[in-house]
């Protein structure tokens, strides 16, 4: 399992401990009671909504043999994809010019919930440096699947060519 460490880094251990079980043919409720655990403790840590202890990780790994520090590295590993997530609340707003969200305060806009318009305006209108960092922030799929899903539209009245 070390060599897949890499491979799973950022997915919670408890997604990757469900795999591990099943792969093995073990029933997660028994495998609890056997580590001396709560089988809902380990239901919740398998269903990916509970964090996983570095002493029940050390309990599994010998269990399971498997590396030692495997799911606590993993664990740490998900908690850091997690913060970086939270920390990109915005697109860097130096590189977008204001003029393109004329009709909106930038600072007010909600850029998760919003993310479709500011897609299409940012593709409509922006330069190739604003659509670079709209596509560093969103990332490529989002970004391809809005602009294919506006392609897509079918045009309305307003929309056609006088």
């Amino acid at each position: 399992m070390k060599s897949d460490l890499l491979k799973y880094k950022g997915i919670h251990p408890g997604i990757v401990l469900d795999r591990e079980l099943k792969k093995r043919s073990i029933k997660e409720r028994p495998f609890a009671l056997s580590i001396g655990e709560h089988p809902q403790t380990l239901n919740k840590i398998t269903s990916g909504k509970r964090n996983i202890t570095v002493a029940l990780a050390l309990k599994i790994e010998k269990t399971l043999n498997l590396a030692e520090g495997t799911l606590s590295l993993l664990q740490t590993f998900y908690n850091i994809e997690k913060e970086k997530k939270k920390q990109i609340v915005s697109p860097d707003l130096s590189l977008i010019r204001k003029i393109l969200f004329w009709d909106t305060d930038v600072e007010q806009i909600d850029w998760q919930r919003q993310a479709r318009a500011v897609i299409e305006r940012i593709f409509e209108k922006g330069n190739d440096e604003e659509k670079k960092e709209i596509i560093r922030f969103y990332g490529n799929t989002k970004v391809n699947n809005t602009i294919k899903a506006v392609k897509r539209k079918p045009m309305t009245i307003q929309d056609k060519p006088k």
